[in-house]
This record gives structure tokens, sequence and C-alpha cells, in this order.
């Protein structure tokens, strides 16, 4: 990327310094496509040199208004003036639990943390003090953040083995970990319930997203592992930080009509700023209350910044606005607009595509196959997917790297509009 001020070429050259990759770990880009952003209002951010985008990324979903949202700004700019934290219970807190449990059809009970990788977590954690078992079973190609249970056969590649064996992510996991770990294929029922029926008496719970990254769930999937969890009273865990208070306003729980034991939710939840939680039936929940959980069973869970108000304030504010009426049907239309214009594109430049997941957060996939599962995505073309990607960050259209488009109520018809017009232009560019 050219025509980098001297500000901002001075900066990239600090974070090289002083940032482990020049990065914080979540967006990476090639040397000469680095930038930095400096802010953000409505649907579109700006780097350090001035450069605007329309953006699809929205700091990997939370700004489903938008940025700068006038009510979210007013939410937080009235409750920090009231102090920062206070690591005591806060009355904001309570009301955005409140909401939560009125939105999520699994939710009895909240506790709050702050990240999507933390919830997750602590939901395994407390199903193994509930459950009274240690192994869990997860799904290949899942993503439940970077904790250690987490971070196994996400994206295994070409090393992806016979299930359910996993493949460790990370460098740093202890060896033992991948003993505590199983592996089923997403969008294949028959496949997860012989492993769930085979080891059903070790495992303390089954994790997944009810939308896989971009992959929907086929239909009847989530009823079979439903099914076969409840059957076993294992508890279920729908890890909702990307699809909660997206998809619907009740979460893939709502959307997809299918309610688990437990769910984590994050992002959206807490309005562009650090806060996530762990759901789920009392009965469960109770382990994390020391007068109702034997000491064995008790479940231990401090932090300095859980459900801070400042952060409970923001959620409390971007689901006020998710209520009004007609905001999820406009989520779904703009981002159904965007893919059909993809398609299309793609198919009067006869480049085999299609896109994938749902309406309101969605990838495309350059390849002439369908796509159920993590393997099947294999197939996608890496070069093209790489010369498409460039090809918007040029023309001012910034999405997740390499894949996902976020879809946000601040959108409008010129912002689409424009994009279309750089998904054209883009595909026009593409060697195969």
């Amino acid at each position: 990327m050219a025509n980098r001020s001297a500000q901002e070429l001075e900066l990239l050259e600090k974070a090289r310094r002083y940032l482990p990759g020049g990065n914080n770990g979540n967006v990476q880009h090639e040397p000469e496509r680095q930038f930095l952003l400096q802010r953000g209002v409505g649907s579109h951010v700006w780097d350090v040199s001035g450069k605007e985008y329309i953006d699809y990324l929205l700091g990997s979903g939370p700004m489903v208004l938008g940025h700068s949202h006038p009510a979210v700004v007013e939410a937080v700019t009235e409750a920090v003036q009231g102090g920062s934290t206070f690591f005591a219970t806060n009355d904001r807190a309570v009301l955005l639990a409140e909401q939560i449990v009125e939105a999520m059809p699994c939710a009895e009970k909240v506790r709050f943390t702050t990240s999507g990788t933390d919830a997750t977590f602590q939901a395994m954690r407390v199903a193994r003090a509930y459950r009274k078992r240690d192994k869990i079973l997860k799904f290949e190609g899942g993503f439940h953040g970077s904790n250690d249970y987490a971070l196994m056969s996400v994206t295994p590649g070409e090393r992806g083995g016979n299930f359910p064996h996993p493949v460790p992510n990370s460098a740093g996991i202890p060896k033992a970990i991948e003993d505590l770990v199983l592996i089923a294929p997403f969008n294949d029922a028959e496949t997860a319930t012989q492993i769930i029926e085979q080891n059903h008496d070790e495992l303390a719970c089954v994790i997944m997203e009810p939308m896989q990254r971009v992959l929907a769930p086929k239909p009847g999937f989530l009823q079979a592992i439903r099914d076969i969890t409840a059957h076993y009273q294992i508890p279920l865990i729908f890890d909702e930080v990307v699809t909660g208070f997206r998809l619907a306003y009740g979460g893939a729980q709502e959307f997809y009509g299918v309610t688990p034991d437990m769910a984590t939710v994050g992002k959206i939840v807490g309005g562009g700023f650090p806060l996530a939680a762990v759901t789920g039936r009392d009965e469960i929940m109770a382990v994390y209350d020391s007068s109702r959980a034997e000491p064995d069973e008790f479940v231990s869970q401090v932090g300095t910044l859980n459900g801070n108000h400042v952060a409970a304030a923001a959620g409390l504010a971007t689901l006020a606005e998710l209520r009004k009426p007609g905001a999820y049907e406009r989520l779904h239309g703009t981002g159904r607009r965007l893919r059909e214009a993809l398609e299309t594109l793609c198919s009067e430049a006869e480049l085999p595509a299609l896109t994938t997941g749902e309406d309101p957060t969605f990838d495309i996939l350059f390849m002439d196959q369908p796509v159920s599962d993590y393997r099947s995505t294999l197939a996608n073309d890496r070069g093209i997917t790489e010369q498409f990607n460039v090809g918007l960050l040029n023309r001012g259209v910034l999405k997740g790297w390499p894949s996902k488009f976020y879809i946000s109520l601040a959108h409008t018809d010129e912002d689409v509009d424009r994009t279309i017009e750089a998904f054209g232009q883009s595909i026009s560019e593409i060697r195969t």
C-alpha cells in the first residue's frame, strides 16, 4: 500500500520494534500492506495516514451498530464519569445479566468475564465440575478462543488425523491436554454421535459453534447433537461469542431453534468493550455459588474487570438498539444483497466460487464444490482468495483477513454500492 504518511511509517517501525511480529496477534499483513487504524465512525474506519475504509471487519464482530454509535457513546460517557471499575458487583452488570437471560433460551444464570477465550475456558471448567468428568469434545475447525483446550484441531490442515484424535494449533500447550480433547467432524451427525456414544462416560461436555466459523449447520445436525448429549446427560455448550445477538436477538439458539445447556457470549454483548459471559441452566451454573455447591464442586472465578460497569453500559445500549423493530431484517437484508451480488459477479466472470455462512456474517470460497466441514474448505483456492482480498483492501474495503464479512446496522446503501463495485473490479483483476 502506497502513500503511507511519515507518522504512520514511524509508528509501524515502532510496532515492529516493540510488538512481536509488529502486531497484536490478530490482523496480520505482509509488510508492504501494513497499516494502523486510528479511528472509526459508523461503517467507516481511517488509518493513521488518513485512508478511509468501508469496514466489514467491525472489530471482529462486536461493532454491530457501527463505530461510535451515539447511544453507546452517551452510555459509556455517563458510566465512566461515575468511575472506571469497582471489582464489586455493580448495577449495570445486574441489568445486563437480566437482558441476557431474557434473550437467550438456555440462560438462567450469567457469570461475566472479559473475553470470549476466558468465557469458553470457564464454560468447560464449569461443565467438568458439574459432570465430574475431564474430557471435552469439540469439532474440527471450530474456534473457541486461545485457551489450551480450544486450540486443538482449529486449522490442522493436512495434519488432520483420524477422529477423534486432536492436533494442537499452538506451541506451549501441555501434552497432557491432547488426552483430554476429542475431535469430531462438523455437520456429520453420524460420526459425531458414534464418538459421543463410545466416550460418553468420560465426557464433561460437548462444545461447538452452532454456525462454525462461516459454515452453516445442515438441517437436523444441531438437533442430533442436542439429542445424543441429552440422552447421556452431557452438557451441550454453544459458543455464541460470534453468533450471539447477531443471527437473531436470541442468538443461534433462536435462529436455528435448538437450545443447549450452556452458552458463551461476547463481542456484541459488550458493545465493543472487554466483556463476555458464561450463561446456562441454573443447576449447572450453581457450581459458581459457594452457598449451593459442595466444596469439591465449587468453581472459583475471580477477575478484576468481570462485569465492568463501563462495558456493561455499552452492552446495554447496544442491545437496546438491536431490540428496535426492523434491526435484524436490515442486518440480514444488507448481507443478502452483498452475497447475491458477489455470487453473480463470480458467475459472470466464470470464476468458481460460493458464499458460506449466514447473511449477517459470511465469506466467499473460491471453489466449485459444496462445503460442509473444515476439511472440505481446504479445496478453497488460497491464491485467488489472496488476490481478491488485496483488491478489496486497495479499494478501501476492509474485511477479515483472510476471511469473513461482518455486517452492521451502520452500513448504508451507498456503502453496499461501493462495495459491489469493488467486488467487480477486484474479480476482474484475478489471474488463475
